[in-house]
């Protein structure tokens, strides 16, 4: 991903397919103070002091949030997940809630996390500096198969190993846009309870389906705790918070009898890599979940709509330049996902990072290698598309110079 920015700086006219920055076209900055103040007076209206709310944001806060109250509601409006707020963890975004998951479930070199290939690369990443070995198991068009989990398990204990975790993105994933279906996800749990998986489910796109399409969330359908949940606030409320939250349920128990959720033992993790989140940034979020009634959903439809609108005229555009009757022996066809930031495109060529740079140099219009997110290796003629920072007309205009470079590129 540094690659792709310094390509993005290195050619500042190409237009870029490459990020999957979120739209950032409804910020006002006067809504920095209004949502602080409306945290601040939903504080005095619980009853704190003047004195209490100044040292909550003006010394170190606790170390699982302040604002877990809030989240705890918010995912049982938006998300139907039903936990305490004990079960909550304020995190520094998606990529320190995955840190503090993986160093808190894995503790031997035997042990492996599973995911899905292609992977956002913040999770292979964050295994990588902890010493976790990753094993991929390649999606399909409808996402991950269960079966292919169950199996994967099971290899891993013959060669003596175990798999204690699984990741993947169950709703538009990052990078392929794939969704897992109702079954799926039921007979994924169902593996994850007879392989003794947890589930990390990231969900930072689940907001953003077309009316009538969202699905249940993994943790939503958890009879049995196996999932824990990550979420963020970048896409649906305020990038620039870096807020994010670890969702963990599970009951743990002590030497000394005492019972606490998963996500109260992993304090300690927390308290190790940064010690606590910012309270300000807290604030900024729990403004905007107290004035919404714990209900991003709803204001995040407007949101959904500007997404949705850019991935039809990406999907338009590539029809427009290769309709499938003349270019259906090019090797040329992508995904329609039903929402989501990105989709991926099919060419006849090795899009790797040399062709991406050439892409950008000679023809204006930088993406992402598909290749880069694959686990154990895939992806080589294939090219992912991010679409969420784009206008329509920006997107028309740089389809129009992919489909340039596509046709001008020699297949082999």
């Amino acid at each position: 991903m540094r690659i792709l920015s310094e390509t993005a700086l290195k050619y500042p006219d190409a237009l870029s397919f490459s990020s999957g920055a979120p739209y950032d076209g409804t910020h006002d900055l006067a809504n920095l103070s209004f949502y602080t103040d409306r945290y601040i007076k939903h504080l005095r209206d619980r009853g704190m002091t003047e004195r209490q709310i100044t040292r909550l944001f003006f010394q170190y806060g606790p170390v699982n949030g302040v604002i877990r109250d809030e989240v705890a509601l918010m995912l049982k409006k938006d998300e139907d997940i039903d936990v305490p707020a004990d079960a909550v963890m304020i995190t520094h975004g998606f990529q320190e809630a995955a840190l503090i998951a993986l160093r808190g479930l894995f503790a031997s070199p035997d042990e492996v996390l599973l995911s899905v290939s292609p992977a956002y690369v913040g999770i292979t990443g964050a295994a990588r500096m902890l010493d976790i070995p990753v094993r991929g198991i390649v999606e399909g068009p409808d996402g991950l198969d269960p079966e292919d989990v169950a199996a994967a398990a099971r290899a891993l204990r013959a060669e003596g190993k175990r798999a204690v975790a699984l990741y993947l993105v169950p709703d538009f994933s990052n990078p392929s846009g794939t969704v897992l279906p109702l079954e799926a996800r039921r007979r994924l749990l169902e593996v994850a309870a007879e392989e003794d998986l947890v589930v990390l489910e990231d969900n930072p796109y689940g907001l953003f389906a077309r009316d009538g399409r969202s699905m249940p969330t993994l943790k939503s359908l958890d009879t049995e705790r196996r999932v824990v949940y990550l979420g963020s606030f970048a896409k649906t409320a305020f990038p620039g918070a870096r807020l994010g939250y670890l969702v963990a349920d599970q009951p743990v128990t002590d030497d000394t009898g005492t019972t606490r959720t998963l996500a109260q033992v992993l304090s300690k993790a927390k308290a190790m890599f940064t010690v606590g989140s910012s309270t300000l940034s807290q604030a900024v979020i729990g403004g905007i979940l107290v004035e919404h009634d714990y209900d991003l959903r709803t204001p995040t439809r407007e949101l959904a709509a500007v997404y949705l609108e850019r991935l039809d005229a990406t999907v338009e555009a590539l029809t427009e330049h290769f309709p499938p009757a003349r270019y259906a022996d090019h090797g040329v066809r992508w995904n329609t996902p039903h929402g989501g930031f990105f989709l991926t495109v099919q060419v006849g060529f090795t899009a790797d990072l040399a062709a991406m740079e050439r892409s950008a140099r000679d023809y204006g219009v930088s993406w992402a290698p598909m290749s880069m997110f694959y686990v154990d290796g895939g992806g080589d003629r294939a090219l992912r598309l991010g679409f969420s920072n784009l206008t329509p007309e920006a997107i028309r205009e740089g389809v129009a110079r992919l489909a340039r470079f596509i046709k001008e590129t020699p297949r082999g």
